[in-house]
């Protein structure tokens, strides 16, 4: 059986591909009762699941009347995606972070499973030459794995 994590993340993607709106609200203590588990549980989801790395906006309003809209991020411009790859890598990215990157990425169709194998191995040869043959720090071989990496994906988006 999958975690209550994971059907909870299921439950809240099918109620995307049930509207064609780019986002949907909810209430927290709604989704605890539908699922018998506390409000701090969806709030794990939300923060895990549905972040700007996999392509969502969480807001939320608390109180009495309170709610939460879950916006899917979507990106009709070059120019957006640039935007969008620049805020999720940063300036600094460990290699698994980048992996993480790329598997949401590829979640979302963004790339495919031969470009984001492509560039794990690139990625992977530049660590090793960093730490290994140039004995580059930890952090500016985090900095050039992040420089690596937009540069990579922006050349990709404007194929």
């Amino acid at each position: 059986m999958a975690s209550l994590t994971r059907v909870i993340e299921n439950y809240i993607n099918s109620l995307f591909s049930e509207v064609e709106e780019p986002s949907i609200s909810l209430r927290r203590k709604e989704l605890a009762e539908h699922f018998g588990c506390v409000p701090s549980q969806i709030n794990y989801v939300l923060r895990s699941r549905f972040t700007p790395e996999r392509g969502y906006i969480v807001e939320s309003q608390r109180g009495g009347h309170g709610f939460i809209r879950i916006v899917r991020i979507c990106y009709d411009m070059p120019d957006e995606k640039i935007s969008h790859i620049d805020d999720i890598v940063g300036d600094s990215i460990t290699e698994q972070g980048a992996r993480r990157v790329l598997a949401s990425l590829h979640e979302r169709g963004m790339i495919d499973m031969k470009e984001r194998l492509l560039i794990e191995v690139a990625m992977r040869h530049t660590d090793e030459l960093g730490s290994g043959e140039f004995d580059i720090s930890p952090y500016r071989r985090n900095a050039l794995a992040a420089e690596l990496l937009k540069r990579m994906l922006r050349s990709l988006i404007l194929s």
